[in-house]
Formats: C-alpha cells, structure tokens, sequence
C-alpha cells in the first residue's frame, strides 16, 4: 500500500473495485497463458495432471511474471529490477 500511496495512485485503485478489476485482469493472464496456450500444454505433456503439476507451474509462471518478463510501461524492466531500483533510493527520514 505504500508504493500506491507514494506514487499517488492509491485513490485510484484502493477500492473494492479497481483490486477486484486487477485481480481479474490478472487471472485472466495467467488462465490464457497456462491454460490455454498450446504450446505449454505440449511442454508439460498435456493437460494437467494434478493439482501438483499445476502447484510447480503457477510458481513458475510467478516467477517468470514477476522477474523476468519485459514491461514496456515500466521502460522495457522487469517488476523485481524497478522495484530493486525503488527500493536503492535515498529517503528522508520520517518522524
């Protein structure tokens, strides 16, 4: 909440429905590209097979999404650099 409430965005998306919309939004991606994706159902051998199988890959999908892949809107960075980037800056001390 305090990344949001520093980047003045918190009005915007701290409402029942702007997380739900994120949430969503978000589950709409990963059930697209987990389970709709031919080619990585054909890389785990088909559909799942258990909820095992689909425990490792959400875990990897996470990983990759959020430490691996390219955001344009974060200037062609990944999540984990920007936020390691954030993290690095100097801040006044709050009393």
């Amino acid at each position: 909440m305090l990344r949001l409430r520093v980047s003045g965005l918190r009005d915007q998306f701290l409402t029942y429905r702007g997380i739900n919309a994120m949430a969503e939004a978000m589950f709409a991606l990963f059930k697209t590209e987990q389970f709709r994706n031919p080619a990585v159902l054909a890389s785990v051998g088909g559909h799942w097979k258990g909820l095992d199988d689909l425990e490792i890959e959400t875990a990897k999908w996470v990983s990759w999404f959020n430490e691996v892949r390219l955001h344009t809107e974060l200037g062609d960075a990944t999540p984990f650099e920007v936020e390691a980037d954030y993290d690095a800056q100097p801040r006044a001390d709050v009393a």
